[in-house]
């Protein structure tokens, strides 16, 4: 790898926008005393050129479209490739995921209903879905995507779903792809609900299913805050069982 710093690190974390950094993810990767970096593109940070002698990648979420026309999201597909490539297990979340299933060879497009808030996923009940998201089949997770993977990538196995989005979670190889953020923190609600866009009190209006209101986020969030890191930590200790090194 052309890249010294990666001489001191196990994970990459790849972060699209300066508002949607490693959360939870980077407070679990210090209490487990890994080392790790994160190059966020919005910031311009250039992704590296490759990912060999990693242990992990990880690629975060992002108000962009997987779809966008933009070189950072298209080097982060590659990075995601050559990582499958070498063995190094990859998660992502959100955006992330998205990118994977692109980066696969499935597909991602905007649903017709947008997920905002807390909001209940179920996986499908399989060893895998098992491994990855636990015993319980149903999960409150935080959701804030217009779009999603619909097509998976050939291989892959669907492990978890919504009502509005029927691809939460796939898996592939030694590798998750989430639609939710399980690396959510209360911080990271409360800097995305400071600027939530300009559309979104028409999505509370038009979607109450699945687009919950201000009051009722914050409220859903000191609720399910606890189970969503217990869940998180689940997830991330069986990414780390998957690396090889």
């Amino acid at each position: 790898m052309n890249d010294p710093l990666f001489d001191k690190s196990d994970v990459l974390v790849l972060q699209h926008l300066n508002d949607d950094g490693p959360g939870y993810l980077g407070q679990w990767l210090d209490e487990q005393g890994l080392r790790w970096q994160v190059r966020c593109a919005e910031a311009g940070e250039a992704y590296p050129a490759s990912v060999k002698g990693l242990k992990g990648l990880a690629v975060l979420g992002g108000a962009w479209s997987a779809n966008d026309d933009r070189p950072s999201l298209r080097q982060a597909e590659v990075l995601i490739r050559e990582a499958d490539a070498l063995g190094i297990p990859v998660i992502g979340h959100c955006l992330g995921g998205q990118l994977m299933a692109r980066a696969f060879g499935g597909r991602v497009v905007t649903l017709a209903q947008p997920e905002i808030g807390w909001l209940p996923i179920r996986h499908n009940g399989s060893d895998t879905a098992r491994a990855w998201l636990g015993e319980e089949a149903e999960a409150t997770v935080y959701q804030w995507h217009h779009d999603s993977f619909v097509e998976l990538p050939p291989g892959a196995e669907l492990l978890a779903s919504s009502p509005a989005c029927a691809h939460q979670a796939f898996a592939l190889r030694q590798h998750l792809a989430m639609q939710f953020h399980i690396e959510i923190t209360p911080k990271k609600i409360g800097d995305w609900m400071a600027h939530p866009g300009e559309a979104y009190p028409t999505l509370v209006q038009r979607h109450p299913d699945s687009v919950q209101g201000a009051q009722s986020i914050a409220d859903s969030t000191a609720r399910h805050q606890a189970g969503s890191e217990a869940l998180a930590r689940r997830i991330y200790q069986t990414w780390r069982s998957r690396w090889t090194r």
